[in-house]
């Protein structure tokens, strides 16, 4: 006799999108930790067995989680590709900073150093992201010019991608000596680059954002 499969609700229902809402409402407001089957429902109005009904495990809930906000920040990428074709490297560096300052971002980068298979699918989404600013980079008409720079294509998709990380994380434990020298350093290279034609508020130090 097959052993039986457990039933699990559909991705595109309303009830399982709300859920993942509160999801992102709690680990915001309150950290990941905050994150139960008894705290999701009351937050979604739901019964703890409806949460469950959705998502089997807690790397489940949050897996899902993380894989919806990817799907959109990727859009939200393609589209300012698509939208401003010559300056390529000052979309993926604009849209680097205002990830990597996103408290729900942070949660995720915290939870994947306690979770593996949460830390497992932040590396996928990252080469995910990756590979799309890649594409574009490479896909450039004149892309040949910038990998002629000291700085390969697949090296600057790196540090774009890279840095501001890195200065998140720094900020967090209370650093933040020549942070703005490094923005200010790497700003002015990719300007070098590549030229901005549209005018854009500068943000010297990246500050955090829900």
């Amino acid at each position: 006799m097959a052993p039986s499969t457990r039933r699990v609700g559909a991705q595109t229902s309303k009830t399982r999108d709300t859920i993942l809402d509160c999801v992102e409402k709690l680990m915001i407001r309150e950290g990941y930790p905050s994150v139960t089957y008894r705290v999701l429902a009351a937050e979604a109005g739901v019964t703890p067995s409806l949460v469950q009904y959705y998502f089997p495990t807690l790397d489940a809930i949050f897996v899902s989680a993380l894989q919806r906000r990817t799907a959109e920040n990727v859009q939200r990428l393609r589209d300012a590709l698509a939208k401003r074709p010559d300056e390529i490297l000052h979309v993926m560096w604009e849209f680097s900073l205002k990830e990597a300052t996103g408290a729900l971002v942070t949660e995720f980068m915290a939870l994947g150093n306690h979770r593996k298979t949460v830390g497992v699918e932040i590396a996928r989404v990252t080469e995910e992201i990756r590979q799309v600013q890649l594409e574009a980079l490479r896909a450039r008409e004149g892309a040949s010019q910038a990998a002629e720079q000291p700085l390969t294509a697949g090296a600057l998709v790196a540090l774009i991608s890279g840095v501001p990380k890195m200065l998140s994380l720094e900020r967090g434990i209370g650093i933040t000596t020549a942070h703005d020298d490094v923005v200010r350093a790497f700003e002015t290279y990719i300007d070098s680059v590549e030229p901005r034609r549209t005018r854009a508020r500068r943000s010297r130090r990246p500050r955090a954002e829900n």
